[in-house]
């Protein structure tokens, strides 16, 4: 094992064979056996994934155990009490599928939800501990799904690093820690201080001593023997329910939600991009934003520049600015609201908005007219920086590229068993109409998946796996993977160094940007174009992602996390390893 630290088919999974890719036709198989890989946010889901890989899995086994064991080691991110999208690439058949995980509303939920008595929006820190923030988890069902298509190894012995670990403890990272310490709404709720007050004396834990999970443990080896249904029924599925109702603000979840929940199997959305085919899970995930930035830099000479160059960051912060308010308008669940996701990605519409951008920084951007769009009303929805992003190669050649999320820092911050549960309710706009009674298309509503800026993506060239890469980070997501790509594809650097480039997000009138990271002639060369850019919350981001050059592996992990790159030799080759 090798360390580098360094449109949609809408169909229940009752439904699925004529669901096929949109690019099936431009794809054939690889031939070639690839070398497998694996990267994750943490050496240990990571570590979980190449073991069942050795063992012959498919990358569907390993993102199982990837995720498992994330669910335990990065709480604050994922878990098998959230949701998740993945889009995974069949070598032998040359197609690509998304399946969406992403968590619905209960049947109970009202628009109104997140309105006070006043008809005010709830606070953020308000709702997010509320029992309302939680969603009807998918992330299980969908890799069950996957697994019923993709799957070598038996479901049953897919949990057992993440059980064992659980049951003798892991030591806690110095990132755990920041935020076992951190000062959000959560880190207040009752279930996040008693879980992580294990240390001496009932004293917060702190990196590099030992957390244990025994709950989550007994949780996994049910998981495992029964099926999703050891969340989705019985005596975790009655308590997620009494959880959830709980005060203060209960929710409506049910039994039957949980029992009616259905994954879906969805067309994936691919653009070319360059030498590429860009392709992304269509919504409500947020793929179709992020192809829409990729292509209004495309015609831009945003290539021909670089990072030492202001105008490159200028060009980025413009066009990332109208696809945020694009983004921000359109985009929710297809089954409730017309997204025009043609409109959007029409070249003349792309060519049309393009041209708005000016020699500098102009008022807050609105919304364009892509053909076929409905009326409605503009949505700011907050989305907390959690979330995480792995990518798995099996030994065919098979790649998953998945975000997974339990939405904010530890979710609602109400553990079930050991995981903690999901805040993606608070991804709906709070509002649901605006002062003109013009309804949001992110809107509560019941039976419906909130928008989601994650956008897990599969690279393809000629046909063949080329690449892949998606990131944790809330509204920013769309922001950090396009400024990897660029630096990757458009200014070909290494992943490793495309991913760690400064971020920079900006959104309606907010330039957020790691400052320090800049040189002081580009701060100042932005400043002349009218964007002074400012610390902020998008900064955190959790990019991973991989490009094949010249038939080898250029993977990296975002520096900001504790992301590494595992691969694993061909049969009969001496491993070697790597530290950061």
């Amino acid at each position: 094992m090798r360390l580098f630290r360094p449109l949609a088919c809408l169909l229940a999974f009752t439904s699925l064979a004529s669901c096929t890719s949109v690019a099936a036709t431009a794809l054939r198989p690889d031939p070639v056996a690839e070398e497998p890989f694996v990267i994750a946010a943490n050496p240990l889901a990571a570590q979980a994934g190449i073991a069942v890989l050795k063992r012959g899995g498919s990358a569907v086994d390993a993102a199982i155990a990837v995720q498992a064991m994330l669910s335990l080691v990065e709480p604050q991110s994922s878990g098998i009490g959230g949701g998740s999208f993945m889009i995974y690439f069949d070598a032998a058949g040359g197609k690509l599928t998304t399946y969406d995980g992403r968590e619905v509303a209960p049947a109970q939920a009202t628009s109104t939800m997140f309105l006070d008595e006043t008809a005010k929006p709830l606070s953020f820190a308000t709702a997010v501990l509320s029992g309302r923030a939680t969603g009807v988890p998918g992330a299980v069902k969908m890799l069950s799904a996957a697994h019923a298509e993709h799957g070598k190894l038996p479901w049953a012995s897919l949990f057992g690093d993440a059980e064992r670990a659980a049951r003798e403890g892991f030591i806690v990272s110095p990132r755990l820690e920041r935020m076992i310490h951190g000062s959000q709404p959560e880190n207040t709720a009752p279930d996040v201080q008693a879980y992580f007050r294990q240390g001496p004396n009932g004293a917060l834990l702190n990196a590099g001593e030992r957390l244990r999970n025994p709950d989550y443990a007994a949780f996994l080896k049910r998981l495992a023997s029964d099926g999703p249904n050891a969340l989705y029924a019985g005596s975790t599925g009655a308590k997620i329910v009494a959880r959830t109702r709980a005060a203060p603000l209960g929710g409506s979840m049910t039994m039957a939600d949980l029992a009616n929940y259905r994954p879906i199997k969805r067309e994936a959305l691919c653009r070319p991009y360059r030498v590429y085919l860009l392709c992304v899970p269509p919504p409500p995930a947020s793929g179709v934003g992020l192809i829409q930035l990729m292509l209004l830099l495309e015609r831009t000479d945003i290539a021909a520049r670089g990072p030492g160059d202001p105008q490159a960051w200028f060009l980025f912060a413009e066009a990332s600015r109208l696809m945020y308010a694009d983004r921000d308008q359109f985009v929710g669940d297809p089954a409730f609201v017309k997204v025009p996701v043609e409109g959007l990605l029409d070249p003349a519409y792309i060519a049309s908005r393009r041209r708005l951008i000016g020699r500098a920084a102009g008022p807050v951007p609105h919304a364009g007219e892509p053909e076929l769009a409905p009326l409605m009303s503009t949505d700011s929805t907050l989305e907390p920086t959690g979330t995480s992003h792995f990518i798995i190669r099996d030994v065919a050649g098979n790649v998953v590229s998945m975000t997974t999320t339990v939405e904010s820092i530890f979710g609602s911050g109400r553990m079930v068993d050991g995981f903690f549960l999901n805040n993606e309710m608070t991804d709906f706009a709070f509002s649901p109409r605006d002062a003109q009674g013009r309804l949001a298309a992110n809107a509560v509503a019941p039976g419906k998946k909130p928008r989601s800026s994650m956008a897990p993506a599969i690279l393809l060239k000629d046909g063949r796996f080329a690449g892949a890469i998606g990131s944790a980070g809330g509204n920013s997501i769309l922001a950090f993977v396009a400024k990897s790509l660029v630096a990757a594809v458009d200014w070909k650097m290494p992943m490793q160094q495309a991913i760690a480039q400064p971020n920079l997000v900006a959104r309606g009138a907010n330039f957020q940007g790691e400052i320090n990271k800049f040189s002081p002639q580009v701060l100042d060369g932005m400043r002349q174009r009218g964007i002074d850019l400012k610390p902020g919350q998008g900064e955190d981001s959790g990019v991973h992602g991989v490009l094949i050059r010249d038939g080898k592996i250029d993977g990296g992990f975002d520096p900001r996390r504790e992301g590494v790159v595992l691969t694993l030799p061909p049969s009969g080759q001496r491993p070697g390893r790597r530290r950061r």
